[in-house]
Parts: structure tokens; C-alpha cells; sequence
């Protein structure tokens, strides 16, 4: 049963991309912001999505509440839109559509061809973030959860693997061992610290205990690499700003715990500085 819903699924959403395609940039990520505005609720549950904002910002009121529920999916449903546009951006067709701060800390890295961790969330349209950092000529690998979806998920990975970053490694035991592998030959790994995860451990995230990722700890415990924190934001509907951080020196004897807290308190504060584009959808807190 679940197979047949995934088919029509994929069938709504590679009809969707022909129209979007059709439509230019600018017009179907506008159309497809409004479409999610209106459906998305649909499909994902409301009372999640509010907790999530209330464990978050406990003193939020109803009305906020609702705003930043509204942008989410607004921001959700162009951020789909914009799958079929990423040849462009690639290509830097839409180059003056995005404002990179902190270009020298990339050439730098280039340069210096020394791996780093890149961190992040699912902020904005997160996709253009390894992107970029792939087009400033960083060699990088990228770790990604497969989606659920078996049909979307082949072409969301073609997709992936042409126009955003070459080397995607599924989640997973087996993929931090290829990250590991990269890792050596020199490659820099982008990685969205912001999910919920099976192997992990529980830290802070916004006050209470979540499942968080210790891919960065384990890295910078073995090899005393650098961590370089990255975000995004949207403005004015189709342009973005990229921000890359200074990087963060740990000391490899800091505890995994004290790395992963202080990682999750850069994540809150980004958060919290544009609350709009999160996943508040996701179960963060599980």
C-alpha cells in the first residue's frame, strides 16, 4: 500500500517540476510557496509543528505561532520549486541571486587543502549551501537521509549528485566510513547537524534532551580538524544570502558531549534568528 502511495506521490511532484520548469524561476517558486501554504497542513500534523515552535520559544504567542507555521511551508514549497533550477544556479545563471559572506574563509580552505567540517541545518533552500562551497573548488563530500519515497528518492538523487555536491554518502555506519575515507584523501564533508538520529547521543537542543549527530565530535577527536558553521536566508522570494563562519578550533580533548552542546547552540541561535525557514515539521525531539 505504502508502494502505491509513493508512486502517485512521485507522479504529483515530477508533474509539478514540468509545470515549474515551464513557469521560470521567480513565477513557480512564488506559486509553489503559496500551494504549500494552503496543503501542507494537509499532510503533516499541526499539533507537532506548534509544540515544536512552543519547546523552542516557550512564551511565543498563538498568532507567531501561526506566522512562522506559514512561512515554513511557504518556504518549504519554494524550496521545492527550486530543485528544477539548481542546473542554473550551478551554472550561474542566477549568480546575482546569490550573496556569499565570507568567500576568503573558502579559498583559504581551498588553498590551504586542508579538510574541514562544514555544519549547518535545513535552513531556507539548505541545498545551495554545498553547492557553493563545491563551485568555490573545496573538494567535499556531503552525508544525506535517503527519503522515505523509493521513486522520489532516485531523482531527488540524480539530482543531487549532478548540480549540488558529486560525492552524496547515505547516512549510516557504512557512510561514515566512506566519509572517513574522503576525509583522508583530502575531501571536506558538509554535514546537517540538526536532525534527529539513532546513533548519537542525547544533548540540549533548545533545552531539552535530543538525539543529536557526534559525526563532528568524532572527527575533530581523531583528526583535530576545524569546524566551519554555514546558513542561509531567504529574502526578497528567489535570493539568498550565504553566511560562512569563522572556524571553530576545538581542542581534541574536549568531551563529545561539551563539542555537540556547543554545536547545538549555534543551531539555536540561527534558528532563532529567522525561525521562518526551519523544518518545524521534523521530530526533533522524539
Amino acid at each position: 500500500m505504502k508502494k502505491i502511495k509513493y508512486f502517485f506521490e512521485f507522479l504529483i511532484i515530477s508533474s509539478l517540476f514540468i509545470i515549474y520548469k515551464f513557469l521560470g524561476l521567480k513565477i513557480s517558486s512564488h506559486i509553489s510557496g503559496k500551494l504549500f501554504e494552503t496543503f501542507g497542513p494537509i499532510f503533516r500534523s499541526k499539533n507537532l509543528i506548534k509544540t515544536n515552535i512552543q519547546r523552542a520559544i516557550p512564551k511565543i504567542n498563538t498568532s507567531k505561532i501561526k506566522i512562522i507555521t506559514k512561512d515554513m511551508w511557504n518556504n518549504y514549497g519554494r524550496t521545492l520549486s527550486e530543485y528544477m533550477f539548481l542546473k542554473g544556479f550551478r551554472n550561474d545563471q542566477f549568480r546575482s541571486n546569490i550573496n556569499i559572506t565570507g568567500k576568503e574563509i573558502l579559498q583559504k580552505i581551498k588553498l590551504e587543502k586542508t579538510p574541514v567540517i562544514f555544519v549547518s541545518g535545513h535552513f531556507s533552500n539548505f541545498e545551495l549551501m554545498a553547492m557553493e562551497i563545491e563551485k568555490s573548488g573545496v573538494n567535499l563530500s556531503a552525508i544525506y537521509r535517503p527519503l522515505n519515497n523509493i521513486f522520489l528518492n532516485i531523482l531527488m538523487e540524480r539530482i543531487r549528485k549532478k548540480y549540488i555536491c558529486k560525492n552524496q554518502i547515505k547516512k549510516g555506519t557504512s557512510g561514515v566510513r566512506e566519509l572517513l575515507r574522503l576525509y583522508k584523501k583530502g575531501y571536506s564533508i558538509a554535514l546537517m547537524i540538526d536532525q534527529r538520529v539513532s546513533q548519537g547521543i542525547k544533548s540540549k537542543f533548545f533545552n531539552q534532551e535530543a538525539f543529536t549527530t557526534t559525526i563532528p565530535a568524532q572527527f575533530i577527536k581523531k583528526f583535530n580538524c576545524k569546524v566551519v558553521p554555514i546558513s542561509i536566508k531567504r529574502h526578497n522570494g528567489v535570493n539568498f544570502n550565504i553566511k560562512v563562519e569563522k572556524p571553530i578550533e576545538f581542542s581534541k580533548n574536549s568531551s563529545t558531549e561539551k563539542i555537540t552542546r556547543e554545536l547545538n547552540i549555534w543551531l539555536e541561535k540561527i534558528i532563532l534568528k529567522n525561525p521562518g525557514e526551519w523544518i518545524w515539521s521534523h521530530d526533533r525531539w522524539k
